[in-house]
């Protein structure tokens, strides 16, 4: 019996044209006058509907034909992480995806598969993440002599250089005081933990993680839906069914202080201070998300139109690079983060800026003016989210993975379009808090026109050579 070993083939991105309803065009034809008095109805999305299909070993198939090339994609979501990695060796994880890409199969050697891949026209990544693995296509080859050891040389020159980039420094100690040096969201591999890994390493996270219980597929293109089956049935169905046992993420620590708000400074010889403000938020399936989503796109999201773009950057002049994100939690809670970059003399200027725009949102309404650009922001970048046949499949694979449900794009859509000032302010104070905000700012600590000391209690991180 023949062993199968997971890659998806082939290519495809087919477009699905989004009109106006007829309801819109209406509208145009009858208010020729002033285009401004010119209303239109709701722009309504029509969703092709994607079949869910699970093979009899557990693996979840989305599938969506689309006739309009004559190509195919295949992409994939396999449960597992560097999350879930033996803390003495980080790194273990991003190995694994890049040796099972690189490294062969048990049938063909690395570079029988680039050859055969490279006569198809088609080429396969596979690579491991924070909180997933995946499959995609990739338009870069790489050849596999002596991978592992060439590998790791990568990894640990990466590592004893990742001091020399600021902006490299600024995620990576930001996300240590955030979650916690040794929480999985926080911890960073070192030259130690990579030397660590063995081949065997390698084999036993494969052999635990690679599973049909933890494997998802979404499948678009020109293709009839039996066939497609009966294609990976035979692909596949071998393969013994398996479930994955995922370890339990602890809770995050943030490096906080019960006396108030907590700033962190890593000294650097920079022209130019990094700074980033934030605070655990929450995650993608609390009600309020809709709500911290258009806050965000107010303050720094939405970059010529929010209130730090606006301030700091246009009416000030303080920083040429300025904003802030949202990022929505799954597994732990998420972080609301703002961001700049300035000049060292103008450091405390800048963080003041920043930290009063956050401050607003807790205070007062938004104006009528900031909630509707927010909102046609939103709104006008929805329709992206059903642009092709492959995107649509990949995003329902997704949407299962972190356990929301089918129609989730739709009630975060309807959701924004209900939300009102009151809602922003409500949920602003509810979940904003200035005394959680950890701060950190990368740089010259000599050339500030001011200590740092008047927004708390200031703490110098120092960097440890090679990780």
């Amino acid at each position: 019996m023949r062993r199968r070993v997971l890659h998806p083939v082939f290519a495809l991105l087919a477009l699905i044209p989004l009109l106006a309803t007829p309801g819109a065009l209406a509208a145009n034809a009858v208010d020729s006058r002033d285009p401004r008095s010119m209303t239109f109805e709701p722009v309504k999305i029509p969703t092709p509907n994607a079949e869910r299909v699970v093979l009899d070993n557990g693996i979840v198939v989305y599938l969506l034909p689309d006739v309009e090339l004559p190509l195919v994609t295949i992409s994939a979501m396999i449960r597992t992480g560097s999350i879930y990695e033996p803390p003495e060796k980080i790194g273990l994880a991003e190995l694994t995806g890049i040796v099972m890409r690189t490294g062969g199969t048990d049938r063909m050697s690395a570079d029988q598969v680039d050859e055969t891949l490279e006569y198809l026209a088609a080429n396969v990544s596979i690579g491991i993440g924070l909180e997933s693995g995946g499959a995609t296509l990739d338009i870069l080859k790489k050849d596999f002599p002596k991978g592992l050891a060439i590998f790791e040389r990568q990894a640990l020159e990466g590592i004893r250089r990742r001091n020399d980039n600021p902006a490299g420094i600024t995620g990576r100690e930001f996300r240590k005081l955030l979650y916690g040096p040794d929480h999985p969201f926080g911890r960073e591999s070192t030259t130690a933990t990579v030397s660590r890994i063995t081949r065997d390493d390698l084999v036993a996270f494969h052999h635990t993680y690679l599973t049909p219980g933890g494997l998802m597929l979404a499948v678009s293109g020109d293709f009839d839906k039996l066939e497609m089956l009966a294609a990976l049935r035979a692909a596949f169905g071998d393969w013994p069914a398996k479930s994955v046992s995922l370890p339990v993420i602890p809770p995050p620590t943030p490096a906080i202080s019960n006396a108030g708000r907590s700033v962190f400074i890593v000294p650097r010889s920079l022209t130019q201070t990094h700074l980033r403000i934030g605070q655990l938020s929450v995650r993608e399936d609390d009600p309020d998300y809709f709500a911290l989503a258009l806050l965000d796109d107010i303050l720094g999201g939405n970059s010529f139109t929010s209130r730090l773009f606006r301030d700091v950057r246009n009416r000030q002049g303080l920083a040429y690079s300025v904003g802030s994100t949202i990022r929505p939690g799954h597994l732990v809670p998420g972080a609301l983060l703002l961001h700049a970059l300035t000049k060292a003399p103008t450091t405390y200027q800048a963080l003041n800026s920043m930290l009063e725009q956050y401050d607003r949102l807790r205070i007062e309404l938004v104006s009528d003016l900031e909630l509707q650009q927010a909102k046609d922001a939103f709104l006008n970048s929805f329709v992206f989210s059903f642009a092709d046949a492959g995107q649509i499949v990949s995003r329902l694979m997704e949407l299962e993975y972190y356990g929301l449900p089918p129609d989730f794009l739709q009630q975060f859509r309807d959701g924004v379009v209900r939300l009102t000032k009151e809602d922003l302010l409500r949920v602003a104070q509810k979940h904003l808090n200035p005394s959680r905000l950890i701060i950190l700012a990368v740089g010259k600590e000599e050339d500030f026109e001011k200590p740092l000391t008047a927004f708390g209690k200031v703490t110098v991180l120092s960097l440890k050579p090679g990780g």
